[in-house]
């Protein structure tokens, strides 16, 4: 079972530009609506909102592709 995230956990991950680190804001366990997109999230898949700690935005990703960040 992928490792579960909490609203307020400060993660990591790769993207386009590199590593990413951020604050997670939302947890989503059902499908929604994000940049016009549809993603898919469940009760045992959830998907997180994150919002990055050098910019204002917002991803959305599956816990999968999330680290959690040592503090």
């Amino acid at each position: 079972m992928p490792e579960r995230f909490n609203i307020g956990d400060h993660v990591t991950w790769n993207s386009e530009a590199g590593h990413v680190s951020g604050t997670v804001t939302k947890v989503h366990t059902k499908d929604f609506d994000y940049k016009g997109h549809t993603h898919r999230a469940s009760e045992d898949d959830p998907q997180y909102e994150i919002k990055s700690d050098k910019t204002d935005h917002i991803a959305a990703h599956k816990g999968s592709v999330l680290t959690l960040v040592d503090e």
